[in-house]
């Protein structure tokens, strides 16, 4: 049998049953028992409260339950005690949920669901004391006055914050953009955690677009932004990571390109969310051929259809050193003969000797491409006949076709 509680009683109000103050300490040996059961219960009938692997929701619902069970004891050992730190702590977690752009109902029905709970259990632990019926239904008045607390603290905190929940939700995303777009590691756990305060749900796959700049760079931000995208137009170059761009949502084919209103941009390639990174890269290095004419000035250019050329491009002095070594022949000629003489020898190798082929392609008559062919079999000799050899011509013409584009385009 347990041991007798001390019939002292310190009154809790005008008119309140006495709660012997000995309980407290009683009820507090078994506060983190009472807390796992409360946390459990919580956890099965609220929804938000109960995805697997959320830590932060966890960790949130871990800390309520154990200051609002301290609170509910503090209040039998000190009646007049304050609980200040405590209901602080609720009016953060309100203050949380509207930063984080959530609705009250979930904290609401945890208080009610879980101060319900740890009434039974607490009851029940009074009972076991053989405490009789007036303390029990004091302890009772007790737990809902501890719960009317905190729900008027979160309230408080909700109020407080909720109009500078949109800022604040902006402001996660652009951390959450930060770090799918950094050069560091990135977690699937880390993105799941800022993604949920973002209020953004984490896509299987996605994209990023790298934005010319234009005077007005908030243009197209706005009607993406609210497809979806994290959009960052401050960047240099303005940015968006678009979700799962290879569906049939708002981001696939002509409804991104109007999306734009005309704004040159290239699309990385797609790529799962934790990659991100590489498909900004992508998306920047064909941003820049299209300021110089290799790529498309206009439009929507998709990586994914310029694979060859951005390779040709990622390493430009190794490309310089190939294409120096491979047409190196080509120097005895004069400048409009090389050029004549590489538009003929890269649509013979690209067709396979095919000579009408070549012909048609080029607009010249088929003599005319046989007598260039003899002189490219005198500068190059059996090159010509050499698969890796002809693997480096084509490499270095393609480029040589490239350079040509940026050279005209350059003001």
């Amino acid at each position: 049998m347990a041991a007798p509680i001390p019939t002292r009683s310190v009154p809790d109000g005008p008119g309140a049953a006495p709660v012997p103050p000995e309980l407290a300490t009683l009820l507090r040996d078994h506060l983190e028992a009472v807390a796992d059961e409360v946390e459990e219960e919580v956890r099965r009938q609220v929804p938000e409260y109960a995805r697997p692997g959320d830590g932060t929701y966890r960790t949130h619902l871990r800390a309520g339950v154990v200051q609002a069970l301290t609170l509910f004891v503090d209040h039998i050992a000190d009646p007049l005690g304050q609980g200040a730190a405590i209901t602080a702590t609720y009016y953060e977690l309100g203050r949380g949920a509207a930063l984080e752009g959530r609705g009250l109902e979930a904290l609401q029905s945890a208080l009610r669901v879980g101060g319900l709970h740890a009434w039974r259990l607490m009851g029940r632990t009074a009972e076991d004391l053989g405490l009789d019926s007036g303390v029990v239904a004091a302890l009772g008045e007790l737990a809902f006055r501890t719960v009317h607390e905190v729900a008027e603290a979160a309230a408080a905190g909700y109020a407080e914050a909720r109009p500078h929940s949109a800022e604040e939700v902006e402001r996660r995303r652009k951390r959450l953009l930060d770090l799918l777009l950094g050069e560091g590691p990135v977690s699937p756990e880390a993105v799941q955690d800022l993604a949920h305060g973002a209020r953004w749900s984490v896509p299987r796959q996605v994209a990023v677009v790298a934005l010319a700049a234009t005077p007005d760079q908030r243009e197209a931000d706005r009607p993406l932004a609210a497809a979806g995208a994290l959009v960052d137009m401050d960047s240099r170059p303005p940015r968006m990571l678009v979700p799962d761009p290879d569906g049939s949502g708002r981001f696939g084919g002509r409804a991104f390109t109007l999306a734009l209103r005309g704004r040159p941009a290239a699309i990385g390639p797609t790529v799962p969310v934790t990659e991100a990174a590489r498909s900004l890269r992508c998306a920047t290095r064909a941003l820049g051929l299209m300021g110089r004419g290799i790529l498309p000035r206009q439009g929507v250019v998709r990586c994914a259809d310029h694979l060859s050329t951005l390779l040709l491009y990622g390493d430009e002095a190794m490309l310089g050193h190939l294409r120096a070594r491979a047409l190196a022949p080509l120097d005895t000629v004069s400048e409009g003969q090389r050029s004549r003489l590489a538009q003929t020898l890269l649509a013979w190798l690209l067709g396979g000797g095919n000579v009408p082929e070549v012909a048609a392609r080029l607009h010249i008559h088929p003599q005319t491409v046989r007598y260039r062919l003899r002189q490219l079999e005198k500068l190059f000799g059996d090159a010509l006949h050499d698969p890796e050899a002809r693997l480096d011509l084509i490499l270095a013409l393609r480029a040589e076709s490239l350079g040509d584009q940026d050279a005209a385009a350059a003001p």
